[in-house]
């Protein structure tokens, strides 16, 4: 996946261990177009790959936003953002990738931020402002101080349920505050954030019967490998020609590594979507978070950095 180059604007300070980064094209260039929800890998100093949410409005062509915790559970990316980055500074960034589209027709819309899942809540919430639509967001966090974008959310004079952990003593209901809004077959209900909430979310919305549930993770949950899943397993490469055997002692993501395989891996966790492939023979055992389950039964694509192989062949478009 080709690259194209950003500056570094703004770094602005805008909740506890949070900062924005806000990028510039370079002179006489522009940014590719975006949606609400999208987000883009960040090339950082050291070699890290991240994938980040863009905050701002999505009609902007002039800059994007982003919003990035510095994360104790870090694998260094976060780090090197917070420490590394420097006003001024150029970096390669990706074009946007949406797999959190909106519904911009949708009747009404409830956004749901956990902490700094808030980053594409924003700027959906935004998107829908700008449209006149009906929307509202709820937004939890652990503690005021670390609530980022609250002054950019006031803003936009939207409804907004606030909750926060240390005043009210302990995390948000989110069933019950889900349940306040009765089951309509043209709302369409946003969530992103923590795992623990993205779990409590789904459920929820299942038992609740909002049938139109969409989450964004920025953590990745332990996917299981299916019982029928190879362990031993022949991997072709149909544009480079390339052959190779995956076995118990190895993955498919550390053999396209060894083999430099032109893969843009970033998250490395399957839940952002840059390594994304076709598959044109075989049938993958998925173990990502992007793709539907009716894209996991087509085996049409499959998320390379996490997915194994449920057949003794596959044959991908690389």
């Amino acid at each position: 996946m080709s690259t194209l180059k950003a500056w570094v604007h703004t770094l602005r300070y805008e909740a506890q261990d949070i900062i924005s980064v806000e990028l510039h094209p370079m002179a006489g260039q522009s940014l590719p177009v975006f949606e609400a929800g999208a987000h883009i890998d960040l090339h950082l100093p050291g070699g890290l790959v991240r994938s980040y949410s863009l905050a701002n409005d999505s009609q902007e062509r002039h800059r994007y936003v982003l919003g990035i915790l510095r994360d104790k559970a870090s694998r260094g990316g976060s780090r090197a953002a917070h420490e590394h980055l420097r006003v001024g500074m150029a970096l390669d960034i990706s074009a946007p990738r949406n797999h959190f589209p909106l519904h911009e027709d949708a009747h009404h819309s409830v956004l749901i931020a956990g902490g700094i899942g808030i980053t594409p809540i924003l700027s959906m919430a935004r998107r829908l402002n700008a449209l006149g639509r009906s929307f509202e967001v709820i937004y939890l966090a652990r503690s005021r101080s670390s609530a980022a974008f609250v002054e950019a959310l006031r803003a936009l004079a939207c409804p907004v349920h606030w909750h926060f952990d240390d005043e009210a003593g302990g995390p948000a209901d989110l069933r019950a505050l889900l349940a306040a809004r009765l089951p309509d077959s043209n709302t369409h209900h946003y969530a992103c954030g923590p795992a623990l909430m993205l779990s409590a979310f789904e459920q929820s919305c299942e038992a609740l019967g909002h049938t139109n549930a969409h989450i964004e993770r920025f953590a990745a949950v332990d996917i299981q490998v299916a019982d029928d899943a190879r362990p031993h397993f022949t991997v072709e490469l149909r544009q480079s020609g390339k052959s190779f055997e995956v076995t118990p002692d190895t993955t498919l993501h550390k053999k396209l590594r060894e083999l430099h395989v032109s893969v843009p891996f970033s998250c490395e966790e399957g839940i952002c979507g840059a390594c994304e492939t076709r598959v044109l023979e075989g049938t993958p055992d998925h173990r990502d978070m992007v793709l539907s389950s009716a894209e996991h039964a087509a085996n049409t694509l499959m998320m390379v950095c996490v997915s194994g192989c449920k057949s003794e062949r596959l044959v991908l478009d690389l």
